[in-house]
């Protein structure tokens, strides 16, 4: 007989929520926003909630390469490192708390990391590119990323990561075709990029973003940031999560924003709509798909018993998607003083800021994680978006 109904297990844990069978953190790309991702990861490590999906795009692969490349006692300590590293480039000294004062600086920090770099990642070139030559990586980008391949050797273990228990998703563009494509260490056979054994190149390629960054040569193809696409896996998680998924859904850039008054505003702006990649919309997309599939679940079971043996009828059932599907949605919340410059503007005192937002985003959620917990235990599908301090909405389907 067709199966109509599906089932639920939950993992036993110590979570402040009961954990579904996978737990996916989705990583955006952002730059220098980056920190907000690890302040998230660094809490929801305090919370016992264990992690066995990580997937990103361009400084959300990085941090996923950290994760999943390291024992999870060894995982807070690699990415502080990171990102101490990436934020002293320059003095760290006491900054008033007065939105004119911090633009400033914040500008001033932005000015210097695209005239000087950043350590342990990029540095620019020291002949311009029209001088080189053609078709090489300088002739192609203002900026060296060679010490970020020495970097991320220096704090990933790639056999770990890649026959590890946590599964790694990272994106990229095919700069000649124009294809997405997702480098995962597991996946469906005989799928371009599943089962890849992933490297520094993979995760180089998912952050070089033309035209400060040269394409990354993998194989005999080349490939820029996967941002370029869309700057969010989200997508590529459920359409290959199999069994029942918590999701947190780490977006850099909101889609929701005010109204420009002035030109900077203006390109922080533009940046927010271009990068925060249609989250929603795939989110609502999914849940309207899931609210079919529900219809259809609901159709059948008013068939006679010796219908569900029909073999269209189990066709139809075999493409159902049943499993509980919870998207939480962890979007960082510009400052007044920030500009369209913020993912570039890698001062001590601003990643140091960025991570304590992301602390406090998921301590935002769990507040409210009775909903969640309820939504998870009933093998229901919903997301979850903290819109504003202690005010957690719901879509359910």
């Amino acid at each position: 007989m067709a199966d109509i109904e599906p089932t639920r297990r939950t993992r036993k844990q110590n979570a402040p929520v009961p954990l579904p069978e996978n737990v996916a953190l989705l990583l955006q790309g952002g730059g220098a926003l980056g920190s907000f991702q690890a302040g998230v990861y660094e809490r929801l490590d305090d919370l016992k909630i264990e992690v066995d999906w990580v997937a990103g795009i361009s400084i959300g692969a990085i941090n996923a390469a950290i994760i999943a490349g390291n024992p999870p006692e060894r995982r807070m300590e690699r990415l502080h490192q990171f990102w101490d590293l990436v934020s002293g480039g320059m003095p760290n000294f006491w900054i008033p708390q007065n939105d004119h004062i911090r633009e400033a600086a914040h500008l001033a920090a932005a000015g210097a990391v695209a005239m000087f770099g950043v350590p342990g990642f990029f540095r620019p070139h020291i002949i311009p590119p029209q001088f080189m030559p053609e078709g090489s990586p300088e002739a192609t980008s203002l900026y060296n990323v060679g010490m970020l391949e020495t970097t991320l050797n220096d704090l990933i273990d790639w056999n770990l990561l890649n026959d590890g228990p946590v599964r790694l998703s990272v994106g990229a563009v095919d700069v000649e075709s124009g294809d997405f494509v997702y480098f995962d260490t597991r996946g469906r056979e005989g799928e371009f990029g599943a089962n890849t054994r992933i490297d520094a190149r993979h995760i180089m390629a998912s952050g070089a973003l033309p035209p400060g960054f040269p394409a990354i040569k993998i194989g005999e193809r080349y490939y820029w940031d996967g941002g370029i696409v869309s700057n969010t896996p989200l997508a590529h998680v459920l359409d290959h999560a199999k069994g029942d998924i918590l999701v947190f859904q780490v977006d850099l850039f909101p889609a929701e924003g005010p109204l420009p008054k002035e030109l900077t505003d203006v390109y922080s702006r533009q940046k927010d709509i271009q990068y925060s990649s249609r989250t929603r919309q795939v989110t609502d997309q999914y849940l309207r798909m899931r609210r079919d599939h529900k219809a259809v679940r609901d159709a059948l079971k008013t068939l006679p018993a010796d219908m569900l043996d029909h073999p269209k009828v189990k066709l139809v059932c075999d493409g159902l998607r049943d499993e509980a599907v919870n998207i939480v949605h962890l979007i960082y919340r510009s400052r007044a003083w920030e500009s369209g410059a913020r993912d570039f503007e890698f001062s001590r005192a601003t990643m140091l800021d960025h991570w304590q937002q992301g602390q406090e985003a998921v301590d935002g959620v769990m507040c409210k994680g009775d909903i969640l917990a309820q939504n998870i235990l009933n093998g229901e599908s919903a997301a979850f978006d903290l819109d504003r301090q202690d005010h957690l909405t719901e879509k359910t389907i």
